[in-house]
């Protein structure tokens, strides 16, 4: 049986991981789309800005979620005034970090599905009547599914092994924000080395089987 403290670390983790998740597929999706079937100045650009969370330190990440969503930040200032919501050290924040880590990884494998779509297929969808958004939905979004399934289960993975951002906006706060990956940073701290171990060792197997998914659906995806 697992300690009520891990326990509640793993349904943490799958929890933040899950609702990110959500947000990460439709704002993903949408910006993906945008990329791949919009020309137009200052594209590129706008996709390294996206990007930008994938290849930064996480705790730059996190640094500039505290200067956007902190109690005095940009957002979390007047946020705070109009309705008395703080996110920092919630387990809102632990989402949000989450979100934004995992969001370059559904935007580039969604992206690159939507362009490997047959242009030849759009262009007979469109000469027979039906409008972009329903080409859109009916064309484009099922011939990608697998890699948009794909760049959700990686997205999955990645909100679950956040660490640096979720520190440092949401905190270690045992029994509200520590999840999975600060849990095994407290244990291996303090010198419980069968708590780090027991935790380590289920991500491990956990992210093991997101990575054999995530691979399978590539293939199909490619092949």
């Amino acid at each position: 049986m697992m300690e009520d403290s891990v326990l509640f670390s793993v349904k943490l983790s799958l929890w933040v991981a899950a609702v990110a998740t959500v947000f990460v597929v439709l704002v993903g999706v949408t910006v993906a789309f945008f990329l791949a079937r919009r020309t137009f100045r200052g594209k590129e650009l706008l996709d390294v800005l996206f990007t930008l969370p994938l290849v930064l330190p996480p705790t730059v990440t996190g640094y500039y979620l505290i200067v956007v969503f902190g109690r005095n930040g940009l957002i979390g200032l007047p946020l705070f005034e109009w309705t008395g919501l703080n996110i920092m050290f919630t387990w809102y924040a632990a989402v949000l970090a989450s979100f934004v880590v995992a969001l370059p990884l559904m935007i580039k494998t969604t992206r690159a599905a939507i362009e490997s779509v047959d242009e030849s297929l759009i262009l007979a969808s469109y000469t027979l009547g039906h409008s972009e958004w329903w080409t859109a939905l009916k064309v484009i979004l099922p011939m990608a599914k697998k890699g948009i399934l794909a760049g959700t289960v990686l997205s999955f993975a990645r909100a679950m092994g956040e660490f640096g951002a979720t520190l440092m906006l949401a905190g270690n706060i045992p029994g509200k924000t520590n999840t999975m990956p600060l849990a095994i940073y407290s244990a291996a701290s303090s010198g419980d080395r069968a708590q780090a171990n027991t935790m380590v060792l289920l991500f491990t197997v956990i992210a093991a089987l997101f990575l054999y998914i995530a691979n399978k659906l590539n293939k199909r995806v490619l092949s």
